[in-house]
């Protein structure tokens, strides 16, 4: 039996300011509430005819809500901007603090904030409840709620900073206290995470490209493991909370890697997915299913479930969402169940079409963060420097293997609706992912995805 993959795109929102993160709720009652942070890098203005290199770091935290009624009304709607410092990476806790649900929020002037929403007379709205410092002269770059399997004893967080350290706190009823702080890795620390089976083990990888685990039981004076599969830095990780001991990590080096916890000396799989791997998300429902964004490369869905029954070879790639037109920075996966047909396609937004009548050029960025501001020149083949234009970097074609894999007997069919966001552009986009039987043999490539303008 062939099986048929569609993306569909349902609405595209422009944040103003580079988009670098996006969240469904994962609480039942609020599933339908999302939130997106922006990072937008500026140079001070000169003084005394003296230019400043210190840069602004600036953000804007969106909240909108998900309504779908019918083909021809935009499902998305804003309901709340907040002018913040820049925002590095957001995360709702999946579990109710004091019945109501908080967003985590990791900000460039080195603060980790939590959000309370709160029901008004206008309806939903956020509202700061708390903030803590992680010190000085630095940028807080991730962080992970302790919660991911849903249990609510010992909520705490994770956070990974631009010095290298990591910092574990504590949530108290009207306090966010930092329990320890350590330095875990030469460079920047890009990622840190929880084990969500033991939420004493916490991962962290770094710009040294250095995968390490903690045992917060024995302290920080020396990681449980050090791995250095990873050839470039490593700035995604996250716990399967399906499957205990499962671990996706990604890196710079534009692959997905995917663990057993028990022996992180050799991966159960490896994946090049053609871009820096910047986020991995695991499925709410659906434990084989890995959400990827590529940087480079757009988003994908993987298929885990053959590496995680310990058979070797990469996980084939579901489906791509291909429209955005830059760096491919945060994705989610919602919570709300989808269960009515996609929509007819007139809703579906055109993507910008931007044509060079130049050719034989090309710009390569090996390396970049959503931190970092960056000089580029556009070379052809031969080194030589073609002034007056801009090119987007090449995309790298991720074949998919075939035939694709079913997701089982027990899920004949799935429909799942997603956010992403792109960082130059200041994009927001939300669709929805159908796989589903079909009569036919199989569907080459396993995307239906309309192709991306030339």
């Amino acid at each position: 039996m062939g099986w048929q993959s569609r993306t569909r795109s349902l609405q595209v929102f422009d944040t103003e300011l580079s988009a670098d993160s996006v969240e469904w709720c994962p609480l039942n009652q609020w599933s339908h509430i999302l939130a997106c942070g922006t990072y937008q890098l500026q140079k001070n203005e000169a003084k005394a005819g003296v230019e400043s290199t210190t840069p602004s770091r600036t953000g804007r935290l969106y909240l909108f809500q998900f309504h779908s009624q019918g083909s021809f009304t935009p499902p998305l709607t804003e309901i709340q901007r907040i002018d913040t410092p820049a925002i590095l990476d957001l995360k709702w806790c999946h579990v109710p603090v004091s019945e109501r649900p908080v967003l985590g929020m990791a900000t460039a002037n080195g603060e980790i904030e939590l959000h309370t929403l709160i029901d008004a007379q206008q309806g939903s709205c956020l509202e700061r409840a708390m903030s803590t410092e992680l010190g000085p002269d630095r940028l807080a770059l991730s962080m992970d709620w302790s919660t991911g399997r849903g249990e609510s004893s010992d909520t705490r967080l994770v956070s990974s900073d631009s010095t290298g350290s990591l910092t574990v706190l504590s949530l108290g009823e009207a306090s966010l206290n930092a329990i320890s702080q350590w330095k875990a890795h030469d460079f920047e620390a890009w990622i840190s995470a929880f084990s969500y089976w033991d939420t004493q083990l916490v991962y962290s990888g770094g710009d040294d490209c250095k995968l390490k685990g903690w045992d917060l039981r024995l302290g920080p004076s020396s990681p449980t493991f050090t791995c250095k599969r990873h050839s470039m830095g490593v700035c995604s990780i996250h716990s399967n909370p399906h499957r205990e001991h499962v671990l996706a990590t990604g890196s710079y080096d534009e692959n997905v890697l995917l663990w057993d916890g028990r022996n992180m000396r050799q991966p159960l799989s490896e994946t090049a997915v053609g871009g820096g791997v910047w986020r991995l998300k695991w499925h709410p429902t659906q434990e084989h299913l890995l959400l990827a964004a590529c940087m480079h490369n757009d988003f994908h869905i993987l298929h885990c479930q053959q590496a995680m029954d310990g058979n070797d070879g990469p996980c084939p790639i579901l489906a791509s969402y291909i429209l955005h037109n830059s760096l491919a920075y945060g994705a989610d996966w919602s919570w709300l169940p989808l269960s009515s047909p996609p929509p007819s396609s007139p809703q579906e937004p055109a993507p910008a079409i931007v044509e060079f009548t130049e050719s034989g050029g090309h710009l390569r960025i090996q390396y970049e963060s959503p931190t970092a501001s960056f000089d580029t020149s556009l070379e052809d083949d031969s080194g030589r420097y073609i002034p007056d234009y801009t090119l987007p970097p090449e995309k790298t074609a991720v074949p998919s293997p075939a035939p694709l894999p079913s997701l089982g007997e027990s899920s004949p069919s799935v429909s799942c609706l997603l956010a992403t966001c792109s960082f130059y552009d200041h994009m927001l986009h939300v669709w929805r992912w159908d796989w589903s039987p079909e009569e036919t043999e199989t569907v080459s490539g396993g995307d239906e995805t309309e192709p991306a303008p030339s």
